[in-house]
């Protein structure tokens, strides 16, 4: 809230220097605002009594929007990237995706290792829960086991993330 928006009696004021000038009428906060041709912004709305600042309004909010920016910036985004297996995959094509998730996990990114079952492979379904445990054990060294192999409709799921 900034000038006439502000309906406390009393504010705790703080300069456009920085100082604290104390607590004082909200009439005097505006005159004070007015006098250095500045607005009066509430800070801490929450505060007994709520804090104002007397500052330039739309240079604080090109600093607020700023520092949000800067925050964004340094936060990694962690994609789930998906590996799909079949129960009656050869050692070759397992290597393939092990070396595909390898990349994955490298980028800092987890991997979801999907094994698909098709027709009469839903009857073995437990018998090909080998397959997910020796990628898990290829992956070892630089992965960890977040969620382990838990059947959901006609696959079999497991996540994966990189070691720290």
């Amino acid at each position: 809230m900034i000038n006439e928006q502000i309906r406390d009696k009393e504010v705790r004021l703080i300069g456009e220097d920085g100082e604290q000038l104390g607590i004082l009428p909200l009439k005097d906060a505006m005159k004070m605002a007015q006098e250095a041709e500045l607005d009066l912004v509430k800070i801490a709305p929450t505060a007994k009594p709520p804090v104002c600042k007397i500052i330039d309004y739309g240079k604080y909010r090109y600093e607020l929007a700023r520092k949000e920016k800067e925050a964004k910036k340094k936060q990694k985004v962690i994609e789930i990237k998906e590996v799909r297996l079949s129960p009656n995959i050869d050692t070759n094509d397992l290597n393939t995706k092990v070396g595909a998730a390898r990349k994955f996990l490298e980028k800092g990114d987890k991997v979801k290792v999907t094994l698909r079952f098709r027709g009469r492979e839903m009857a073995h379904m437990f018998k090909s829960k080998y397959i997910l445990d020796d990628f898990a054990e290829s992956l070892k060294d630089i992965a960890v086991v977040d969620k382990p192999s838990k059947v959901e409709g006609r696959s079999m799921v497991m996540f994966l993330t990189a070691k720290r």
